[in-house]
């Protein structure tokens, strides 16, 4: 295992279906990275395709937007890119499986030119998106290990566990989020939009939004957590601004293995942040070192249907609350 590994997180606003233009944005920043010396760069969730338009799309629109792994001019651009900088790049898009189906993905191209794919699994987007089923984690050149949760998925924590129990040293965590109306009183609330368009001449009260209780201080409530509770570095990546009728609040960060912030930006802008990740700091971090107290006979309840479980688009948008077992 390298001594570190340079890595770097975006944040961009995306144009809503207009792919042109956000590989353009994104080759900027992969240029830009590769300046930096950079070998492991993340972009957010659907940033090739754009993302919260998406649920108004009927079927076929979603269908126009995907493309597959294989075939893709999308990912096939960033495959090329990441073996002409020797960079493993991290961007999500809508694949169109061998099976047929739809999925939200996040393709991490590597230096040698293959693709390791995730899978979103908890897709709530569109109906016509499916769930995928398989944790995602890899070798690298630089003798670190590499896990995918998108979104929804770092939200529960079974997932980031999991991920780091398969040997996870670094997590992509790629999302858009920030500004969304949540129906928990103490949830995330949306940004106006007219705040974003006025950025300029409203420098602090933007600044202020994406660092409250919408933005940042949301994200603070739990990833660090992940980082700390598993051991792992984090890559967060986001998009920022508006967003069909919701602004992302950007807030591109990376976090050390106990849950401390290395680098962030809340910037009201695209924006890249970058790190060079101690690696030395894995073996003995806090969450390591409990993993390793792990008593798996007692965990059985954890893979039990408690009755209340929803599919993902339910358990987002229901306002049924769940009907938790006490015992």
């Amino acid at each position: 295992m390298s001594a570190s590994i340079k890595t770097a997180v975006v944040q961009f606003q995306h144009q809503a279906g207009n792919k042109k233009y956000n590989l353009m944005m994104m080759e900027g920043f992969i240029q830009q990275a590769a300046i930096n010396g950079v070998q492991i760069l993340a972009f957010p969730e659907m940033c090739i395709t754009g993302y919260w338009h998406v649920p108004k799309l009927d079927n076929d629109g979603v269908a126009a937007l995907a493309e597959s792994v294989e075939t893709g001019s999308s990912v096939r651009l960033i495959r090329k890119l990441a073996v002409k900088h020797q960079m493993l790049i991290g961007a999500g898009f809508i694949e169109r499986g061998d099976d047929g189906r739809l999925y939200n993905a996040y393709a991490a191209c590597m230096p040698d030119g293959s693709v390791h794919t995730h899978r979103k699994m908890h897709a709530f987007e569109h109906p016509s998106i499916s769930c995928g089923d398989t944790y995602t984690v890899f070798d690298t050149p630089w003798g670190v290990k590499v896990g995918i949760l998108i979104c929804w998925d770092n939200n529960l924590v079974e997932n980031a566990r999991a991920t780091a129990l398969l040997g996870a040293d670094i997590l992509l965590a790629p999302h858009q989020t920030g500004g969304t109306n949540s129906r928990s009183p103490y949830g995330m609330k949306p940004i106006p939009l007219e705040l974003w368009q006025q950025r300029a001449t409203r420098p602090e009260e933007i600044t202020a939004a994406f660092k409250g209780a919408s933005g940042r201080e949301w994200l603070m409530r739990w990833l660090p957590s992940r980082a700390h509770d598993n051991g792992m570095f984090i890559l967060f990546s986001n998009g920022v601004g508006a967003d069909d009728d919701e602004v992302r609040t950007g807030n591109a960060m990376i976090i050390d293995p106990y849950g401390r912030i290395v680098e962030e930006t809340w910037a009201a802008a695209d924006a890249m942040v970058s790190a060079e990740l101690d690696l030395s700091l894995i073996p003995m971090s806090t969450g390591r070192r409990w993993m390793a107290g792990r008593r798996p006979d007692l965990y059985r309840i954890l893979t039990e249907l408690q009755g209340y479980e929803r599919d993902a688009i339910t358990a987002r948008f229901s306002e049924e609350l769940p009907g938790l077992k006490t015992r």
